[in-house]
């Protein structure tokens, strides 16, 4: 009874790990990247931090960033009203997207208006 148990619950529970996968980021690649917050989404399961960053050409680059849930974030220090529209933010990338597009995780150094927060928990 016991192993029929243990085999029912691993075999739910493994499709859990699957959405953390990392193969669309590429790890290598931590750049640190100035932008204008436009949005703060603190939801479960991930909050993520969307803002504008323009490149040296003037294009802007709609950033998507994804840290944890709420509740680990809120173990850092963060709130949901951490970031606001029109804040300034300099974020180092844990990972980025490996196809080009300005979708990443939080690295282990972000600033907002000047202040350097508390590293933030990243989506595995």
């Amino acid at each position: 009874m016991t192993t029929i148990l243990m085999g029912t619950v691993l075999a739910f529970s493994l499709p859990l790990l699957a959405h953390h996968g990392n193969a669309s980021y590429d790890v290598t690649q931590k750049p640190t990247i100035k932008g204008v917050v436009t949005e703060f989404i603190w939801a479960n399961p991930h909050c993520y931090l969307r803002f504008d960053a323009t490149d040296e050409s003037g294009n802007v680059a709609h950033w998507l960033v994804e840290a944890s849930n709420p509740p680990d974030q809120t173990r850092e220090g963060w709130t949901k009203n951490t970031f606001k529209p029109g804040d300034q933010v300099e974020i180092t990338m844990g990972s980025i997207a490996r196809n080009g597009q300005p979708i990443g995780r939080f690295g282990n150094r972000i600033v907002i208006n000047g202040k350097v927060l508390k590293a933030p928990q990243t989506a595995p």
